[in-house]
């Protein structure tokens, strides 16, 4: 079985930032640093090369394949930041209602901007999917 590409390391998260090279996405990126850690309680770590992750779980399928993940986290990728969530926890459809422009892909939120978006929507979906990752995966 291969090796999972995204893992945890100790790559500096600031640095990380200073090398997004769009002057809104890295300040989003910065305000989203304070948001994630506020609503999860873990500090930033960088995940792979681009994926900001806070706290982590341990999963393991049916088909053996087994691996560590972020409960949440973010990455401004181009023209877009990536919003890592849970798609399964109470009460995604209506805060995905009221959270503002944005784009879907299972577990994934796309965001142009963090203006385009309500943060304290974003608060309780942060805060609602690290719950749900928790109680399916107790540490």
């Amino acid at each position: 079985m291969s090796q999972n590409k995204t893992t945890e390391n100790e790559n500096s998260v600031p640095d990380f930032l200073q090398s997004v090279t769009d002057a809104q996405q890295r300040q989003d990126s910065e305000k989203l640093v304070e948001i994630f850690s506020a609503q999860t309680g873990f500090k930033a770590k960088m995940w792979g090369t681009a994926i900001i992750g806070f706290g982590s779980y341990h999963y393991k399928y049916d088909s053996g394949r087994e691996g560590d993940a972020p409960l949440a986290g973010f990455s401004p990728r181009k023209g877009k930041i990536a919003l890592y969530f849970s798609s399964k926890y109470d009460g995604r459809e209506a805060l995905m209602a009221k959270l503002g422009k944005h784009q879907t892909a299972k577990a994934c939120v796309y965001v142009k901007k963090l203006s385009d978006i309500d943060t304290d929507i974003l608060k309780k979906m942060i805060a609602a999917s690290v719950k749900h990752m928790q109680s399916i995966y107790p540490s």
